[in-house]
């Protein structure tokens, strides 16, 4: 039986500049009815050129140079733009990666879920509009009758990945193109969506290519897995093959990287052991009873933190996780007075930090900071990393020669190129972005540094140089850390103890081999379940 999409000898090249740079040489590959093929590597890979190739989805400045695309038979390359109309939403739907520019603003969500089965005429408008709903509530969305009427800009980025995902399915495909389709989620709404997708393949028949820098997910759902590296394909076989004896250095290299695969026995392991803080010894941040409330349309309120109470010790890590709305977040932002609380104490090295006036929280600020989720939407543009790095130096007055001085220091500390304090944001990767956001984080020798969900847009490569440069700079200063994450797994590297949010509650606390290994909620035990790749790892 022929393959449902066979991929022969594909490149793609990019004109950027006049000159065409290729990025993607050569890929041939195969997916069968039903099959689940995961494409892995990191970004710039080819990976997602490859994918939108094959659903004819290339930029403007993109053109297919040599290579043939066959879909149940049916070569694609040569289709006119009407005949694609056919194709795409119906016979191939595409999981898009960013939620934010995929919906449409001006229009119900309910609407754009129910578009193809609409244009397709797989159903009237109004039959569309309640299959739409139905479907957003497969996808994991809650009162689903209600969030249809309501526009994207009302969706969280993990309800508008689901809303993606349940326009993707609409129309029961034959093959959906998964492009990195849970990176934007938590790891229990993650589990929901690819165990929703697998439903689908298994009874409909339906093959998914899914796209993904993340092996764990890779590893729990692909049949074979593709690796890519520099545009070209290094290594492909049965998952568990390739993940168990990996023939490439890259894709060694990937495994390496991937804490989900690691099951907490590599960076853990080289943590040195801290000793129980003496109860008399003042912790750095202690927070006591805290509460935050926000008030809603009418006379309504959100208890988005609910007496939390937590300590943090110097040099130590206590990390924070939950899913989306578990209020780790608020936390944060309570924890540096960036929201006043609503009740609850907060006290940085014994100060009262909620009856802090307005100079003494500024002259605080220069003793904890916040390292952002996003490293492309923190960085100022207009600024060279110079700038960026220098502004709250400049901001307390150090003196210029100072300065660059500081600079250059932290740019070699947080192991940047030569050259890189003259470039611009736009010029930098993701993760050396991130890497000036940690020097900025860095720039007045702070004491804390809060980091909210700072790797989790990064490739598992590229975080686990920053969970490395994390803990060198811990281990060289002394920083203290108070790390936020949906993400168990690169927790577990890089705690020494967690406290686990739900529903504005700290519902378990302790050490992390403790809460991690031996989870005494059920809440903390189906997190841990949730984990891409822990089954993998642990028969591994």
């Amino acid at each position: 039986m022929t393959a449902l999409l066979e991929v022969s000898g594909l490149s793609v090249s990019y004109t950027l500049d006049g000159t065409a740079r290729p990025a993607v040489r050569d890929v041939s590959f195969s997916v069968d009815r039903g099959e689940v093929v995961a494409i892995v590597g990191e970004s710039g890979s080819g990976k997602s050129t490859t994918a939108h190739a094959v659903i004819h989805l290339l930029a403007a400045n993109a053109q297919v140079d040599a290579g043939t695309i066959r879909f149940d038979g049916e070569e694609l390359t040569g289709l006119s733009r009407k005949a694609w109309r056919e194709v795409r939403g119906r016979r191939i739907g595409l999981i898009p990666q960013d939620p934010t520019t995929s919906l449409n603003p001006v229009k119900r969500v309910g609407r754009q879920v129910a578009e193809p089965l609409v244009i397709h005429g797989l159903a009237t408008r109004r039959s569309a509009d309640a299959q739409a709903e139905e479907l957003l509530r497969l996808a994991g969305i809650g009162e689903p009758e209600a969030r249809a009427r309501q526009f994207p800009h009302q969706f969280s980025g993990g309800m508008k990945q689901r809303a993606l995902i349940a326009t993707a399915l609409a129309a029961e495909p034959q093959l959906v193109i998964a492009d990195e389709p849970t990176s934007a989620l938590d790891v229990t709404v993650q589990k929901q969506i690819l165990d929703h997708i697998d439903r689908l393949a298994a009874t409909l028949g339906t093959a998914v290519l899914l796209i993904t820098h993340d092996l764990g997910v890779a590893a729990d759902r692909a049949d074979r897995i593709i690796v890519m590296q520099h545009g070209e394909i290094v290594e492909t076989g049965p998952a568990r093959e390739v993940l168990d004896s990996p023939r490439h250095a890259y894709t060694r290299q990937l495994l390496a990287a991937a804490p989900g695969l690691r099951a907490g026995t590599a960076r853990v392991a080289e943590r040195p052991v801290r000793a129980i803080p003496d109860a008399s010894t003042p912790p750095l941040l202690e927070v006591t009873g805290l509460r935050k409330e926000f008030a809603l349309p009418g006379r309504g309120k959100l208890i988005a933190v609910d007496d939390v109470s937590f300590r943090i010790d110097r040099g130590e890590t206590l990390a924070i996780v939950g899913e989306s709305g578990s209020g780790k977040s608020t936390t944060a932002r309570l924890a540096l007075r960036l929201e006043k609380p609503t009740a609850g104490g907060i006290r940085f090295d014994g100060i009262d930090v909620v009856a802090a006036g307005r100079e003494q929280l500024r002259s605080l600020r220069r003793r904890f900071q916040l390292v952002y989720q996003s490293p492309f939407a923190s960085l100022d543009p207009r600024f060279t990393i110079g700038d960026v790095i220098d502004e709250p130096l400049r901001a307390f007055g150090v003196d210029k020669t100072e300065r660059a001085r500081r600079v250059r220091e932290l740019v070699d500390q947080v192991a940047l190129p030569a050259g890189t304090a003259s470039r611009r944001p736009a010029e930098l990767s993701g993760g050396q972005r991130q890497r000036v956001a940690i020097a900025r984080a860095l720039a007045l020798h702070p004491e804390l540094v809060v980091l909210d969900e700072a790797v989790s847009a990064l490739d598992v490569s590229v975080q686990a140089q920053i969970l490395d440069l994390l803990a060198r700079v811990q281990r060289d200063v002394g920083v203290s850390y108070l790390f936020i994450s949906h993400d168990l797994a690169v927790v577990r590297e890089i705690s020494d103890r967690v406290a686990v949010m739900q529903s504005g509650r700290i519902v378990e606390q302790g050490a992390t081999s403790h809460v991690l290994g031996a989870p005494r909620e059920e809440y903390t035990r189906r997190l841990i379940e949730a984990i891409p790749g822990a089954a993998l790892a642990t028969h591994a």
